[in-house]
């Protein structure tokens, strides 16, 4: 592989399931030691996507290819994915979990064990290795998950939403963790519905909605597309849970209301956005 060749690569992907198309004729391409933002709302096709690099799936066509070859059942051993639904066992001790789950992923266990203890150390929470999961919070058993899921250090992490449940102080430090990963060789693809986020430690990005990838590049470039910072957005819900998943810095010029609770709006950014 070349400095050129993408880590991930997914081209004109299709993926229906019976009578819905998850993933229509999407391409993405993720360079190298890039943090990579796959943004798009619920039901968007994400979660498909991500299941076919994972090798849960496959897509019923196009191609899909890691470091340049196709796709192949190795790649697994790469890859560390943090799904946004959580899966850790509540009764099982979290140090024999980790143990477990390192070894699982190839680690020998004296390795296992000596990563674990420093990832443990440098997030304060070494007197947990003999706690269990129940009796953790959303946040700390989060922070046990993220350590599992980059402990083998893979080379492409996929990471789902993982600022989800923490507080802002914790959140911070997930992000300089993630920004680590990237300085010290990985490449992340961080899936999300919130452009903050991404606008915050993302260098390119995709956004898909409704099995289409519709617009994608360098975050730079893709906001300054839309140097008028004026948007259209078409939303189901109510306007608090819009205004917590969009970004701060913005008013509402006019807002339409299509139904009972379907609502168009269209927003501006305010300068320096």
């Amino acid at each position: 592989m070349n400095e050129s060749t993408p880590v991930f690569e997914a081209r004109n992907i299709v993926k229906r399931y019976a009578n819905h198309t998850a993933l229509d004729d999407v391409s993405i391409s993720v360079p190298a030691q890039s943090i990579f933002g796959l943004l798009g709302p619920n039901g968007a096709g994400k979660t498909s996507l991500i299941r076919i690099i994972n090798q849960i799936t496959a897509p019923d066509s196009g191609a899909v290819f890691i470091n340049g070859e196709p796709l192949k059942r190795e790649h697994i051993e790469v890859i560390g994915y943090l799904p946004e639904e959580r899966g850790l066992y509540k009764k099982m001790k979290i140090g024999e979990q980790a143990m477990y789950l390192a070894q699982l992923k190839g680690m020998p266990k004296a390795e296992a064990k000596a990563e674990l203890k420093k990832w443990f150390i440098k997030f304060k929470i070494e007197g947990w290795w003999n706690k269990k999961i129940e009796d953790l919070s959303k946040g700390m058993a989060q922070k046990i998950q993220f350590i599992t899921t980059i402990i083998h250090k893979p080379k492409l992490l996929i990471l789902d939403e993982p600022f989800s449940g923490f507080d802002p102080i914790n959140a911070n430090l997930i992000k300089n963790e993630i920004m680590e990963l990237r300085e010290n060789g990985a490449t992340i693809i961080l899936s999300t519905h919130n452009m903050e986020s991404v606008e915050e430690i993302c260098s390119h990005m995709a956004l898909i909605n409704k099995s289409k990838k519709i617009l994608g590049g360098e975050v730079k470039e893709v906001k300054e597309s839309f140097s008028k910072n004026q948007y259209k957005i078409e939303f189901k819900g109510n306007m608090v849970a819009f205004a917590n998943a969009v970004w701060g810095g913005w008013e509402m010029i006019e807002k339409e209301e299509l139904n009972k609770d379907h609502f168009l709006v269209h927003v501006k950014l305010n300068e320096g956005v």
